[in-house]
């Protein structure tokens, strides 16, 4: 798992307090006040139904405690953690109305970033013994991407910029408005600072030959580019940028673009098609 895996609760509280509130509506959980008596305490688990590595624990702790502070909670297995079907993940002790109050938005956050960090560590898995590295997108969920990167992290992949103003990714669209790879690079040569990292996409080795002419980026993105073009890039590049692999990847094709050694591949589904891991909460 990747060391920077840590968010404190404060950063993630307004995510989950929206998800709380989406989950309680207006009148509250009505079923539990109908049916389960006053002052009602149980011993509830959080368990796997299948193998994992395990993201949103703290995530599902916190909706625990936001919704009742008094709640006893005790993560068993860690984030970042593998974890086979039938493994106990968090107890939760207390009044039972809290319990069922927070039961499905916890769920719902470690069933899903679980799948993340499961899918992420097939594909690092594929990638041992090579030096690329595997990073997700910026195809996130709305409103879900801290999460979701940080299940990235527990899978152990890496992370791609979080948001539009952590780096400049010169894509095609910037490439066709400025007129060129080369009007494109001038420009940022003269409006970005010196401290932000340029990334440029390309889709051919014509576009490559200009990178290298003008100058000006820090790291080179193939956009769906053949492996065969992507090792002659790389060989050009010869460790002057960093190098991206992009578009078409998938789980069986990860050994092929890493041996063109680029120094990261990039995946949309990690995030945009993982699934769900089967979790159940057990009184």
């Amino acid at each position: 798992m990747n060391s920077f895996a840590n968010v404190p609760d404060i950063i993630l509280e307004p995510l989950v307090r929206n998800a709380i509130m989406e989950d309680l509506g207006a009148a509250g959980d009505v079923t539990t006040r109908a049916v389960i008596p006053a002052g009602t305490r149980y011993r509830a688990e959080l368990n796997a139904r299948q193998d994992a590595v395990v993201s949103g624990m703290q995530v599902a702790a916190l909706a625990f405690r936001l919704i009742d502070p008094t709640l006893a909670v005790e993560i068993r297995v860690a984030d970042g953690t593998a974890c086979k079907a039938g493994d106990t993940l968090m107890t939760i002790e207390g009044a039972a109305a809290s319990i069922l109050a927070a039961e499905r938005v916890a769920l719902n956050f470690a069933g899903r970033l679980s799948g993340t960090a499961t899918l992420t560590a097939r594909y690092a898995r594929e990638l041992e013994g090579t030096e690329t590295r595997i990073t997700c997108t910026r195809k996130t969920t709305p409103g879900m991407k801290i999460v979701e990167k940080l299940a990235i992290l527990h899978g152990g992949g890496f992370n791609h910029r979080f948001s539009l103003s952590d780096a400049i990714l010169i894509k095609d669209n910037h490439i066709a408005s400025a007129g060129g790879v080369r009007p494109v690079l001038e420009a940022v040569k003269r409006n970005a600072g010196h401290m932000v990292v340029v990334e440029i996409e390309i889709d051919g080795l014509g576009q490559l030959d200009e990178v290298l002419e003008v100058g000006g980026a820090h790291a080179v993105l193939f956009d769906n580019m053949t492996t065969e073009d992507m090792a002659t890039a790389v060989r050009r590049i010869d460790g002057r940028m960093k190098t991206e692999a992009s578009g078409n990847v998938r789980l069986d094709r990860l050994k092929e673009i890493a041996a063109t050694n680029v120094d990261y591949i990039s995946s949309g589904a990690l995030t945009h098609s993982a699934g769900t891991v089967d979790f159940g909460l057990d009184f």
